[in-house]
């Protein structure tokens, strides 16, 4: 060993020798100055060149960057949280319903109500020096930078959460140096401003997570932890949080959902179930996470968690959900205009500023996650659409006649009756339900709110009874006439017509809304429309009038040149419930922001359209309409009681039925009718009673949901300035004399204001003949015995009352009992200056028969007896029988004029002659009993 050792030292030596000799040590330092400058200029080339590139890179870098403003605080903070978030609604009472459909659903949560699991799985999956790095990694960045110089064929992620913030908010995700340069500048800037919690929250708000399981598109972890598991993320389990947390790196190709909201089949869901698995493997490796936690979680079946499919409010409301919006675009118009200081009548009288902000709420809407708070009753409103759904009357489909849009062709479809209805609070205006029609997917027309028809005799009260009333031109017992009148103006031909065709005389005008009579209505309308009684339906929200609406006679019985929804319809009838003020319906009651601040709030506005006195008349007036009315059916088939009032309508030709009707505290109106009008006269049921029948069945099943709601205890209040006093049903003017001697007085309410203060005129006691089967007044020449006492109509009166081209008189009476008092009409008849053809006169026995005078003004007959030296025995008045039992002797008859000429005499006969029968020989004389006849008594002659 000690050898060996001595041996190496030898060899050492040897070596040093070798450099310690002189001319060694030369050539060596020859050397290391060579090598040495060597290194020194290759170290100047690679610093140069070095230089060189980081200029040129840098330079590069800046000229992608040149055009990228420098942001702001403000407005960086305004971009990373300007992400969408879809808006929820609500009925009533905070009850939820659905999001609004829109094409990506979003939730925004705090970070704070994240489960820690999801957190630090997005963080170990996505981003691992996150808490780290100041916005980007440049190793990252270098390797990314290479990879895209190479080309190379495996692409490692190289941004960060907050670049991919960046690119989510701010930027695109177009592939190209530039945009990557502007991010990366962003991310630097963004994490000088925002600390890392605040970006970690925006970036689990922001990212694309697939769909849910109805199949649509959702962002935001909220919205995937609802949507896939059906839990708040605040909730999730380690596979729950795992599997969302893979999905942002392939969304559509991770998510266990169709498109159709059903789950994947099992070849499909795989991708995603191994995505759980990587990112549970990066939490175990990031030290997130046990061993014992990354090994059950990765044995789970996550399979098992994911929920059925949610039905979309669209799907489940349709109508409703539509409605809603509409009427939440509609608002955030006016709020978002007020916002910028333009007042609500400068954007209606600007198109394109309200164009604009029209625009502008809609997007709004779909965007920045409101809470829409609206009126509807979900309990009454699906208990409504359970009745519409088994009504059985509609009546038959009817063949219409369509032009398909695609190809052009006519086809035949059968068109269904529809329907449309709404609930309103009266004091409120609160729309608590309605019915939209029968089926959406048929046809998408609310009925209830958008279809506009003709209101039939709805209209009377609205448009004739309470502003003929509210201008003191009528009262509930006003006399009208139900005649035969031509009211169209160029037309002598009878018009309106009523609905059954019939005229009944004089009526009152409470008489006539009951029994929906046309004429009378139209008769007042056409009293007071110089007065452009049409300006009430104005206040009380029509929004179709036309200017020809205004004036045409047809507008009081519901024909009117475009129509009224149902909604207006009934709005307007609770104006009377409203003691005369009008509440405009309305659906959202409140719009609250993300934020938890309430943008909008619905405030009550009434608008005064009639005295409380005429609001009062009106309902009590259409009270009649349900107790002995056109609507008397409904009491029968409602399950409660309450003080009810309102009105039948018939549209012309029969295309349109309505009823209305208000107790105190709701005002329900139905339609039905086809959508391409056509008549709803059917056979079996009546088109009304189909009407009727379905009002009640709603009303029945809104009762049984809100009884203190449908059916109040209370009645409709009296106002004061109203009383009660007589008057002549004739006129409706103060009882005369002559009225209560027909038994004609009556007795109703009347605005304190508008009493009657004059005495009736319309009867007078006085004379009249019978010609023919007519009354006429009696002349002064007209001889006493042809003419009788009795109450006759004043020719004044029928002037004012028909006008002076109306002659069928006898219409005007009614055909009441109590009527009959009434002897005649009012027409007189003159004498036509001549005098009456004779008659022809026949005996029989003792009973004298005469022919009818040729002349039309003959009032009676003059029988006399004997020959020149004649007396008169008899006078017949006219329209009784032309005969008359004598004695025995010779006579004849004239007839008599209304001025009392006479006619020459007729021929002569002898009456009472005695006719002996011829003796029958073989029969025995039988001695006469002085006690028995002897002439036989012709019953035919006995008057």
């Amino acid at each position: 060993m000690v050898e060996k050792l001595q041996a190496w030292i030898e060899k050492a030596k040897s070596v040093l020798n070798i450099f310690t000799h002189k001319r060694t040590v030369k050539r060596a330092r020859i050397t290391y100055q060579v090598v040495w400058n060597l290194f020194l200029l290759v170290l100047t080339v690679v610093i140069l060149g070095g230089s060189f590139a980081t200029g040129v890179g840098a330079g590069y870098f800046a000229s992608l960057v040149k055009d990228e403003p420098v942001r702001s605080y403000d407005s960086m903070k305004k971009d990373i949280y300007n992400y969408t978030e879809t808006s929820e609604l609500y009925f009533a009472n905070n009850t939820y319903l659905g999001k609004l459909h829109t094409d990506l659903e979003r939730e925004e949560v705090k970070l704070d109500d994240v489960s820690n699991d999801l957190v630090n799985a997005v963080v170990a999956t996505e981003d691992e020096y996150f808490y780290k790095h100041k916005g980007v990694v440049p190793k990252a960045v270098f390797r990314a930078v290479f990879q895209e110089v190479t080309n190379s064929a495996v692409q490692s992620g190289g941004s960060t959460l907050t670049q991919q913030l960046i690119k989510n908010q701010i930027l695109t995700n177009e592939v190209s140096f530039q945009r990557k340069a502007n991010e990366i500048l962003l991310a630097l800037r963004l994490e000088k401003f925002f600390d890392k919690k605040e970006i970690l929250e925006a970036y689990l708000n922001v990212s694309t997570l697939g769909r849910n399981s109805s199949g649509r598109n959702i962002a935001g972890v909220q919205a995937a932890a609802k949507g896939i598991f059906g839990k708040k993320a605040s909730d999730l389990t380690l596979p729950q949080a795992a599997f969302i947390a893979g999905l942002p790196q392939s969304p559509f190709g991770y998510t266990p959902f169709t498109r159709e909201g059903t789950i994947k089949e099992p070849e499909n869901l795989e991708p995603g179930l191994s995505r759980m698995k990587t990112v549970l493997k990066r939490m175990f490796d990031g030290g997130y996470i046990t061993e014992k936690q990354y090994a059950e979680a990765s044995a789970y079946d996550i399979k098992k968690d994911f929920i059925k499919p949610i039905a979309n409010p669209l799907e489940k409301y349709p109508w409703l959900t539509v409605e809603i919006e509409k009427r939440s675009i509609e608002v955030l118009t006016t709020v978002l205009a007020k916002n910028d200081g333009i007042s609500e009548k400068d954007l209606k009288n600007d198109d394109n500023l309200t164009y604009k902000y029209h625009i502008l709420a809609r997007n709004a809407l779909r965007q920045n996650g409101y809470q829409i708070h609206s009126t509807i009753d979900k309990k009454v409103y699906d208990a409504m659409q359970k009745v519409k759904d088994k009504y059985p009357y509609y009546g038959p489909d009817k063949p219409q006649e369509k032009k398909d849009p695609e190809t052009g062709e006519i086809k035949t479809v059968m068109e269904p009756a529809e329907v449309g209805a709404e609930l309103i609070e009266n004091k409120t205006g609160k729309i608590i339900s309605f019915v939209a029609g029968r089926n959406y997917d048929d046809q998408q027309l609310n009925h209830a709110t958008s279809a506009i028809r003709q209101n039939g005799s709805t209209m009377k009260p609205l448009l004739i009874y309470a502003p003929a009333m509210e201008l003191g031109k009528a009262a509930p017992g006003t006399p009208l006439p139900n005649v035969a009148l031509a009211l169209a103006p160029g037309r002598s031909d009878p018009w309106p017509q009523n609905y059954d065709y019939r005229y009944s005389g004089l009526v009152s005008a409470r008489y006539a809304l009951a029994k929906s009579y046309n004429v009378p209505a139209v008769k007042l309308y056409k009293s007071i429309v110089d007065q452009r009684p049409a300006k009430y339906l104005e206040k009380m929200g029509f929004t179709s009038l036309t200017k020809d609406d205004y004036t045409n006679l047809a507008t009081s019985i519901g024909s009117m040149t475009n129509g009224v929804t149902i909604e207006e319809n009934t709005n307007a009838f609770s104006t009377f419930a409203n003691d005369g003020k009008f509440i405009d319906a309305y659906m959202i009651d409140k719009i609250v922001d993300k934020s938890g601040k309430v943008i909008y709030q619905h405030q009550v506005k009434p608008v005064k359209v009639f005295n409380p006195q005429t609001a009062y008349l009106t309902i009590d007036m259409m009270r009649d309409v349900i107790t002995m009315g056109t609507a008397a059916s409904v009491r029968n088939q409602l399950n409660f009681s309450a003080d009810w009032a309102g009105k039948t309508g018939t549209g012309n030709q029969y295309i349109d039925s309505w009823f209305v009707a208000s107790n105190p505290n709701v005002t329900f109106g139905l339609w039905r009718g086809y959508d391409t009008p056509k008549s709803l006269q059917t056979s079996g049921m009546s088109y009304s009673s189909r009407t009727n029948t379905l009002w009640a069945q709603l009303m029945n099943a809104a009762y049984k949901i809100r009884p203190d709601l449908i059916a109040p205890k209370k009645s409709f209040k009296m106002p004061k300035g109203i009383v009660s006093r007589s008057f002549c049903a004739v006129s409706g003017m103060l009882p005369s004399a002559a009225c209560s001697k027909a038994g004609l007085i009556e007795s109703d309410y009347f605005n304190v204001n508008n009493v009657p203060t004059k005495v009736d005129d319309s009867l007078i006691e006085g004379k009249f003949v019978m010609v023919g089967d007519k009354k006429y007044l009696a002349l002064e020449s007209t001889p006493k015995e042809f003419a009788q006492l009795g109450l006759i109509l004043n020719p004044d009166f029928i002037r004012r009352m028909v006008g002076s081209n109306f002659h069928n008189y006898s219409q005007l009476i009614p055909q009441k009992d109590r009527w009959g008092k009434i002897l005649v009409s009012t027409a007189k008849m003159s004498d036509n200056g001549k005098n009456p053809d004779r008659v022809s006169l026949t005996v029989k026995g003792n009973t004298l028969t005469w022919s009818k005078s040729g002349d039309n003004d003959v009032v009676g007959y003059r029988v006399y007896q004997g020959g020149v030296s004649s007396k008169k025995v008899g006078s017949v008045v006219n329209g009784s029988k032309r005969s008359l039992k004598v004695g025995t002797g010779s006579f004849y008859v004239t007839a008599v004029d209304i001025a009392g000429k006479e006619s020459a005499p007729s021929n002569l006969v002898e009456a009472g002659v005695k006719v002996i029968p011829p003796v029958d020989p073989t029969k025995p004389i039988v001695p006469t009993d002085p006690k028995v006849p002897t002439e036989p008594t012709d019953p035919s002659t006995e008057q």
